[in-house]
Order: C-alpha cells, then structure tokens, then sequence
C-alpha cells in the first residue's frame, strides 16, 4: 500500500509539475450590443480567441432599442454595453427616454466610432424639402441620435413642426420599416445603408458632413461595476483592440470578410465588400486603438444642450469618460 502511494504522488508531481500556472474558468461577461456590422471588432475577437486569451467567456445579446439597453444596464443585468455616448449622458443627466429605478452612474470607458450615421429615404425622395409631411423614425425621441436627425433637417431647411419623428426602435427594426416602407426616412448605420441602397433606397445626407467631428459608438459600463471588475474592463478593452488591430491587417481581409457575412444577414460577398472599405477606411472607419474623441463628445454635448429636456449646458467631456481602463490596457498591451 505504502509502495503505490508513493507511485501515485509521483505520477501526480510528473504530470502537475511544481509552478505550473493554474488553470482558471473563463469570468462570464454580458454584453448588450445594438445588432450590426459595428459589432465587427467583438466577432473578430471572439473567433480569433482574443477574449479567451484575456480568460473572458463574452456573451453578446442584441437589443431592440435604447431604452432596453440602457435601462438594463443600469439595473445590473448586463456588464458591459456597445451604445451612443449620448445614451448614457441622457440618462446619467436625467434626461433619458425612460423612467430608470436605480441611479444612472454610467461611463464611458473607451471609444469606437464617429456613429456612421447616414439618413436614407424611400427612393422618391429627392431633397429635404420633399420630406415636409412626412414621418421619420427615430429610436427614441430624446436619446440616441435623434438629436442628430433634428440637426441635419434643421440645416436641410426643415423646422422642427414640418415633420413628424417617431418612434421605431434599434437601428435593425428602424431597417426593416424603412424597408416596409412605413417611415420616409431614418438615420441608419453602416452597413444598413448599404443594404438599403441595395434595394433602390437613397442616401440622403452624411451625419459628419452637416455635424463634423462626432462621436458615436462607446463602451459603457457601471462606475460601481467597473471598479469592482477593472480586470474584466481592461480585458476587454485589450480584445476589442486586439480585434480592431486584426481586421485593418490587409492580409485578414478575406478571413474578416467571411466574418461579416456570417454575422449580418443579407450580407452578399459584394455588400461586405463594400461594408469593409467604409468601417475600416484609413480614414474615417473605426478608430484604429477605440479611443474617444474629445472634440466629437463636444458635438454631443453641443446637441444635448440645444435639444435636451429639462434643458441644462453641456460643455466638460471627461465628465461621462473613465479612461484609466483604457490607459491600463494601452500599457499592458
């Protein structure tokens, strides 16, 4: 007995060798994204294993609009959410679509995009002036980019009672009521422009052109959450990055390509062509290190305080950004 107990040690010291790392179970993330080619990097760095790498098991849930997003945030049910920046300034300010049960206390913690905002319209629309009367869809009437659709009409020479703005929900369903032509215009979202003018609808306006710098899509979490799971932010932060890095690799293209087709549907191989050469142009795509741009959070602030309710001014970024997570990452990477 003594002799195979002394074999049975030594097997084990043979095969967990003394300091050998141990192995841990990947720490489960919940991720609420709008659905999207936007949501590029994260596919990336879930087949590329990145998160895996950073021992992260992410699970991504699609919402149906802002208000599902934000409000569950708040009340803990995600981790971590890819959304507008203005979102979480609306609700941290108290100006958010919804009535919310717990204190806001969002951040931003790392950039994304300029918002790849384009308003599209039904194929008879030719100019602003002929969509006096109509109605236009929105995900929410006081968050998101509503206030960026207001802006671009205003300067396309349209008050604000010449139109109707209604409700329709996440960039997807906004798509697919265009497409059922029960709107005559909307803000859509690379690629869903693409898609549309696919189908003969018409690019009417550029978000960036009328607005300049902007900032658009950000990652954003719980103050209280983040500092509680600060490995988890910066983790992410490192795949997200790690993702970015790898579809601008001219030699991925046809790899992250094949990506994009399997995530979005109605993606041919000649839509995600074209697709690519917009989100991940030189200049202008996703912001190759997914950082913020100040000046584009100046604009949303500018937006806010113009349009939104109860009124207040606007004016210091830093205050909805956190950018230790980031810095964290950058100097781990």
């Amino acid at each position: 007995m003594r002799i195979c107990g002394l074999v049975t040690i030594v097997l084990l010291l043979i095969a967990a060798p003394l300091g050998a790392p141990a192995q841990t179970a990947p720490a489960p993330l919940q991720v609420i994204v709008f659905p999207g080619g936007f949501n590029w990097p994260i596919w990336a760095a879930q087949d590329n294993g990145d998160f895996a790498r950073e021992a992260l098991a992410v699970t991504l849930t699609p919402t149906p609009s802002s208000v599902f997003q934000l409000t569950n945030l708040i009340d803990g049910k995600f981790d971590i959410a890819m959304t507008a920046i203005d979102n979480l300034i609306a609700y941290d300010e108290g100006q958010g679509e919804a009535p919310v049960t717990a204190t806001p206390d969002l951040v931003a913690f790392m950039g994304g995009d300029n918002g790849f905002l384009r308003l599209v319209v039904q194929p008879e629309v030719g100019t602003y002036a002929d969509l006096m009367g109509k109605e236009l869809s929105v995900d929410a009437l006081t968050t998101g980019y509503a206030f960026v659709l207001r802006k671009m009409l205003e300067r396309g020479g349209l008050k604000e009672h010449e139109v109707s703005l209604v409700r329709a929900g996440g960039v997807l369903q906004r798509w697919e009521a265009l497409r059922e032509k029960k709107h005559a215009g909307t803000l859509l979202i690379t690629p869903f422009e693409i898609l549309a003018q696919a189908q003969g609808l018409r690019v009417l306006g550029n978000a960036v052109d009328v607005l300049g710098r902007y900032q658009g899509l950000v990652g954003a979490t719980r103050r209280s959450w983040a500092r509680d799971n600060a490995d988890k932010v910066v983790g992410f932060i490192r795949a997200y990055q790690s993702g970015l890095a790898w579809l601008y690799e001219p030699g991925n293209k046809s790899a992250a390509l094949q990506i994009l087709q399997k995530n979005v549907r109605g993606m041919t191989p000649e839509l995600a062509a074209r697709t690519y050469d917009v989100l991940l142009a030189p200049s202008g795509g996703f912001d190759r290190h997914a950082a913020v741009d100040l000046d584009g959070v100046r604009t949303v602030l500018k937006l806010r305080s113009e349009y939104g309710q109860p009124p207040k001014p606007l004016t210091d970024p830093t205050k909805y950004l956190d950018l230790t997570y980031y810095e964290r990452a950058r100097r781990s990477r």
